[in-house]
C-alpha cells in the first residue's frame, strides 16, 4: 500500500485492524505468523497515520486465494484484463464468468474479471433507454438465467438511472447523464436460475460520466476592488482575481484563462495593467501612474474555458475596479506672496474676511496654500517672534492659522508674520522642487467684553469652627481685564450647600449667615466649599466664577459618647464584663484619651459596679458585689475627653443581669428575668396559663357532650317528611258556619240552566264554563311567510285573552255548600283501638322517627 503526502511519506506509520497482518514503514503487507486462508476473499482495512497533519487516512485491501498448481506450484489467482477470447464475442458483450478445464476433467471454477469502466458521455440526447453494454453468463445454454444489477443508479437513488434486461442482460441507461451531479456509478451485477439460485458471484461494474464543457466560468465576485500607489514601477502586483468552472479541471473543459478586455480611462496608455493567464494576478505595465491626473480605473477581466480559446471556450466578465492611492509628492505652494492683512478679535475668536472661525485654544486667521496632496501632506510654520505657532488643516487645500496663546487686545493691538508652508511628510524620492513656501500677513486685534476673572482661585482661607453669624471671613473680589471700558462688576452667590455665607454684590465681602460647624455633613475633609459668580454689565455682559475653599479648624464643641447603650452580664462576678467605647465627633486633641468612671450620687452605682481603664477609649465595667438579683439596671458612666478646656458627658446603660449557666451565657429563665420580672411574678404567670389552658379544654370537652345528646335525640320520622316548619297560620276566621251571616244560595248547585241563563249581568259561577258566543280565532295559513308567524301568534293570544269560554275560567273555585249542620258526628269520638286486620309492620322500615308508632301498632298480638 502507498500512502502520499506532502511531506513525502516521512514518518508515515500503517496499522491494520487485524491481528493476523501488518504493514511495514515501505507499506508491505505482511503476515504475522501462519495461518489459514479462508476460502472466500479476504477483505484487510488499512490506516495511515500522518504525523504532519495529525491526520488519519484510510484504504480496503482485498485478498483473493490462489491455488496450488499440479506441479506444486502456486498460481496466483488475482485480476486481471479481460482477455483475448473476449474479443471473439460481440463488442457489446461481456462474459465475466466462465469454466476452466483441468487435468481431472471439466469442473467449474469462478474466476472473478476486472471489468472495464463504461465511458458515457453527459447531457446525451438519447433515444432513450441507450444501451450500454450486455452482461452473460456461459451457464445460460444450460439453465435460465436472470440478470439484475445493484447499487446507486440502479435500486439506490437516484433510482432508475440504469436498467437491466433480466433475460438478455443488456443494460441501459434511461436518461442524460450530468458529470457535475454525478461522476461515476459503481454498480453489481447478479446472475440467479429461475428459483433465485445464486448461479455465479456478484460483478462489479465502473461507470463513468465523460465531461463536456457545458458549463462557463463563474467569477467569485462580480466586482474587485484593489489599489496602487501612483507612481508604481511596472510589475507591482495590484489585485487578483479567481473564476471557477464547474467542469472537469483535469481537461480543458475546466482550464480558465484570463485577459483584460478593457480599461477606463486609457491614461497615459490604453494598456497600464496586465493579469497573468492563469493565476489572475493584474499587474502594473506601464509608468506614469498619477493620482492628480486619474484617481481610479475600471478595468473589465474576461475568464475563458477551454484553456482561453475563444472559438470553443465559454467566457464570462467581472469589473476589476483599481483606485490609485495618494504619495507625497506635489509640495505646497502658497497662492500669493504679498502680504495680506487679517482681523482677529480677541479671546474668543478670530475673524478674517467674511469667515469667522472659533478654535479651542486661541484666535486664528486663515491663510489658503495650495498643495496637489492630501491634507494631511502640509505644516505651516510662522517665522516671527510673535507668540503664533502651529497650523490646523481645514480642507484639501487650506490651512488654518491660530495663535499658540490667547491673544489681548489690552497688551498687542496688530502683529507682523512671515508665515511657511512645508511637507509634513517628506516628499517622495525623485521630486526635484522645493518643499516650502512663504507670504507675509499682518493680523489686527479687535477688543471684545471679556469675563471677570477671579486672580485667586481657588481661594483658601482657614478659620475655627463655631464663630457667631456676621462675622467677616475675607474678600472675594474679581478683576475685569477690559481696561479700556468702564464697566462695573457685582457679585453673587452661585453654590453655598449648607447656605452659611454672604457676599456684599458690590465689593465681594464674604460675611457668615449660620455658625459653621465642623461636623455637618456638608464638610468634606475639614474644608467647605461654596461657588460664586462676578458679573459685568458690559454688551454683551460676560461673568466668571471663583470658588471659596474654608478650611475649618476643630475646637472641643462635642461631648464624647458611650457604646454600647445596653449590655448583658451574668449575675455572679469573675464570669464576664461588658466592654465600653468612647466616640468623640471631634478630631485630635479635643477626643481621647478620655476618663471613665461612675458618679458617687446614687450610691448604689459604686457600691454595686465597677469600672476598669483599658487604654484611652475603652474600659470595663463589670460587678463589685458577688451576686445581684437578675434584672435591668441603668449604670451611668461619667466620660470625660482630653480637650482644652475638657467636656464631659454622662451616658446610661442599659444593663441586663441574669442567671448564667457554665460557659457564662444566659439561661432562658434567666432571660425572663432579666426583662425585670421577679420569681413570684413567673409563677403566677404560669399558674393563669394552666387555669386558661383547663378552661378551654373543659368548654371542648362540653361542646363534646352537647354533640353527642342532640344526635342521640332523633325525631321519629323523616327530616323529608318533617312538616312542622310548613305549618301555615292564618287568620281567625270565627266560630263556625252556624255563627256567620253570609248568604250563600249563590254557592248551591242549581237544578236547571235557567237562573244562569236569567241572572243579572256580571253575577255567575265562576267554575263552570260560560254560555254565550265563542270568539272567532285567525286561521294559519297553508304557508305561512316567516313574517306573519309573529301576527298570527298575537291574534290567538288576544282572542284568548278575551273568551270567557277559554280554561281555565277563574283561578279560584269556590266550593258547594253542604248545609246548615253537618250529618258526622264530632271527630272527638274517634278512639284509637289495636284491633283490626291493618298491618303496621311497615312503620319499622320508616326509620327511626316513625320508631314509636312501629311500637305502638306494629308489634303484633304481644304487643
Amino acid at each position: 500500500v502507498k500512502f502520499n503526502n506532502c511531506a513525502g511519506n516521512k514518518g508515515v506509520r500503517y496499522e491494520t485492524n487485524s491481528l493476523d497482518f501488518k504493514v511495514r514503514a515501505d507499506g508491505t503487507v505482511y503476515a504475522a505468523h501462519q495461518l489459514q486462508m479462508p476460502s472466500k476473499p479476504l477483505v484487510l482495512r488499512v490506516t495511515a497515520w500522518d504525523p504532519q497533519s495529525l491526520g488519519r487516512r484510510e484504504a480496503v485491501v482485498r485478498f483473493l486465494v490462489a491455488e496450488k498448481s499440479q506441479h506444486g506450484g502456486h498460481k496466483p489467482k488475482g485480476r486481471r484484463v479481460v482477455p483475448g477470447e473476449l474479443a471473439q464475442q460481440q463488442s457489446d458483450t461481456l462474459l465475466p464468468w466462465r469454466q476452466h478445464q483441468s487435468a481431472n476433467g471439466l469442473r467449474r471454477q469462478k474466476r472473478d474479471w476486472v471489468i472495464p469502466p463504461i465511458n458515457v458521455p453527459e447531457n446525451s440526447r438519447g433515444p432513450f433507454p441507450q444501451q450500454l453494454v450486455r452482461i452473460r453468463s456461459d451457464k445460460d445454454k444450460e439453465i435460465h438465467i436472470r440478470y439484475s444489477i445493484t447499487g446507486v443508479g440502479a435500486d439506490q437513488p437516484p433510482m432508475e438511472v440504469f436498467s437491466i434486461d433480466p433475460v438478455s442482460g443488456r443494460m441501459y441507461v434511461t436518461r442524460p447523464m450530468d458529470r457535475e451531479e454525478r461522476a461515476s456509478y459503481h454498480l453489481r451485477a447478479h446472475a440467479v436460475d429461475m428459483n433465485g439460485n445464486k448461479v455465479e458471484n456478484p460483478i462489479d461494474l465502473y461507470i463513468y460520466v465523460i465531461d463536456m464543457n457545458d458549463n462557463r466560468p463563474e467569477f467569485i465576485n462580480q466586482v474587485y476592488n484593489g489599489s496602487v500607489d501612483e507612481g508604481s514601477k511596472p510589475g507591482t502586483y495590484v489585485m487578483t482575481v479567481t473564476a471557477n468552472d464547474a467542469d472537469d479541471s483535469t481537461t480543458a473543459n475546466g482550464m480558465v484563462r484570463y485577459r483584460i478586455v478593457t480599461q477606463t480611462p486609457q491614461s497615459p496608455s490604453q494598456n497600464m495593467f496586465t493579469i497573468n493567464s492563469e493565476t489572475g494576478d493584474i499587474v502594473t505595465v506601464a509608468a506614469g501612474l498619477d493620482r492628480e491626473k486619474v484617481q481610479q480605473y475600471i478595468v473589465i477581466v474576461q475568464a475563458t474555458d477551454m484553456e482561453g480559446n475563444l472559438n470553443y471556450g465559454l467566457s464570462n466578465t467581472a469589473t476589476a475596479i483599481i483606485t490609485v492611492t495618494d504619495v507625497n509628492d506635489n509640495p505646497p505652494e502658497f497662492t500669493t506672496s504679498t502680504v495680506t492683512e487679517g482681523r482677529c478679535a480677541e479671546l474668543p475668536g478670530c475673524t478674517t474676511p467674511g469667515t469667522p472661525r472659533l478654535l479651542r485654544d486661541g484666535v486664528a486667521w486663515q491663510q489658503k496654500a495650495v498643495g496637489a496632496g492630501t491634507p494631511h501632506a502640509t505644516r505651516t510654520r510662522v517665522l516671527t517672534r510673535s507668540r503664533l505657532g502651529f497650523s490646523r488643516p481645514r480642507g484639501p487645500r487650506e490651512k488654518t492659522q491660530h495663535f499658540a496663546v490667547a491673544v489681548d487686545y489690552e497688551m498687542n493691538r496688530a502683529f507682523m508674520l512671515t508665515v511657511m508652508v512645508s511637507n509634513q511628510a517628506p516628499l517622495a524620492s525623485g521630486i526635484q522642487m522645493s518643499f516650502q513656501s512663504t507670504a507675509g500677513v499682518t493680523i489686527s486685534v479687535t477688543d471684545v467684553n471679556e469675563a471677570p476673572y477671579f486672580p485667586t482661585n481657588h481661594k483658601l482661607i482657614r478659620l475655627e469652627e463655631g464663630v457667631p453669624t456676621g462675622t467677616v471671613l475675607t474678600t472675594f473680589s474679581a478683576v475685569d481685564p477690559d481696561r479700556f471700558m468702564q464697566q462695573a462688576v457685582r457679585y453673587s452667590k452661585l453654590s453655598d450647600p449648607a447656605n452659611w455665607l454672604n457676599i456684599n454684590a458690590t465689593n465681594g465681602q464674604i460675611t457668615t449667615a449660620a455658625v459653621l460647624d465642623r461636623e455637618s455633613d456638608y464638610i468634606k475633609n475639614n474644608v467647605y466649599e461654596a461657588t460664586f459668580l462676578a458679573a459685568d454689565n458690559g454688551i454683551p455682559p460676560a461673568s466668571g466664577t471663583g470658588t471659596l475653599q474654608i478650611y475649618l479648624i476643630d475646637i472641643n464643641d462635642n461631648a464624647p459618647e458611650l457604646l454600647p447603650k445596653e449590655a448583658q452580664i451574668c449575675e455572679k462576678p469573675n464570669l464576664n464584663v461588658i466592654n465600653i467605647t468612647a466616640a468623640d465627633a471631634d478630631i485630635d486633641p479635643n477626643v481621647g484619651p478620655f476618663v471613665f468612671e461612675l458618679p458617687s450620687v446614687p450610691s448604689a452605682v459604686r457600691k454595686n459596679w465597677t469600672i476598669t481603664r483599658l487604654n484611652g477609649d475603652y474600659a470595663q465595667l463589670s460587678l463589685r458585689i458577688m451576686y445581684l438579683e437578675a434584672g435591668v439596671y441603668d449604670v451611668p458612666i461619667i466620660v470625660t475627653d482630653s480637650g482644652n478646656p475638657p467636656l464631659y458627658n454622662t451616658s446610661v446603660i442599659k444593663v441586663k443581669v441574669c442567671p448564667c449557666d457554665e460557659n457564662g451565657d444566659c439561661t432562658t429563665i434567666g432571660a425572663v428575668a432579666a426583662a425585670g420580672l421577679g420569681t413570684g411574678a413567673i409563677i403566677a404567670i404560669l399558674i393563669c396559663i394552666i387555669i386558661l389552658l383547663t378552661m378551654v379544654l373543659l368548654f371542648v370537652v362540653w361542646m363534646k357532650r352537647r354533640e353527642k345528646e342532640r344526635h342521640t335525640k332523633q325525631l321519629l320520622i323523616d327530616p323529608e317528611d318533617d312538616v312542622r316548619d310548613n305549618i301555615l297560620k292564618y287568620d281567625e276566621e270565627g266560630g263556625g258556619e252556624e255563627d256567620q251571616d253570609y248568604d250563600l244560595s249563590q254557592l248551591q248547585q242549581p237544578e236547571t240552566m235557567d237562573h244562569v241563563l236569567n241572572k243579572t249581568p256580571g253575577v255567575r259561577r265562576v267554575d263552570e264554563r260560560p254560555i254565550g258566543a265563542e270568539p272567532q280565532y285567525p286561521i294559519r295559513p297553508v304557508i305561512p311567510h316567516p313574517g306573519d308567524i309573529g301576527d298570527f301568534i298575537n291574534e290567538g293570544l288576544r282572542a284568548a285573552d278575551n273568551d270567557p269560554t277559554a280554561p281555565p275560567y277563574d283561578s279560584l273555585l269556590v266550593f258547594d255548600y253542604e248545609g246548615s249542620g253537618s250529618t258526622a258526628g264530632s271527630v272527638s269520638s274517634l278512639n284509637s283501638s289495636s284491633s283490626g286486620d291493618q298491618d303496621y309492620d311497615y312503620l319499622n322500615d320508616w326509620g327511626p322517627r316513625f320508631k314509636k308508632l312501629a311500637d305502638m301498632y306494629g308489634g303484633g298480638e304481644e304487643d
